[in-house]
């Protein structure tokens, strides 16, 4: 057996929680990264939403909802 090998039954819990304690750690340092990318992602979603309006506005399109989309008459 290695030097770090548990030889008693504290020794052994002593080690499990060590680990579970670092796998907890590690998950939640996981879980705040990917709540922080999906942030960004919605923000950036926002923003492209955003000027695909502007965009529309400009070339005078109205933004078209329901099912049977039929696009704004041009302004003449």
């Amino acid at each position: 057996m290695a030097e770090t090998d548990p030889k008693t039954m504290r020794d052994l819990t002593s080690m499990v929680q060590t680990l579970l304690q670092q796998m907890q750690d590690t998950f939640q340092t996981m879980s705040d990264q990917v709540i922080g990318r999906i942030g960004n992602t919605s923000s950036h979603i926002d923003n492209l939403e955003k000027n695909v309006a502007d965009l529309m506005a400009q070339a005078g399109v109205e933004e078209l909802e329901g099912e049977n989309k039929i696009p704004a008459t041009p302004k003449s």
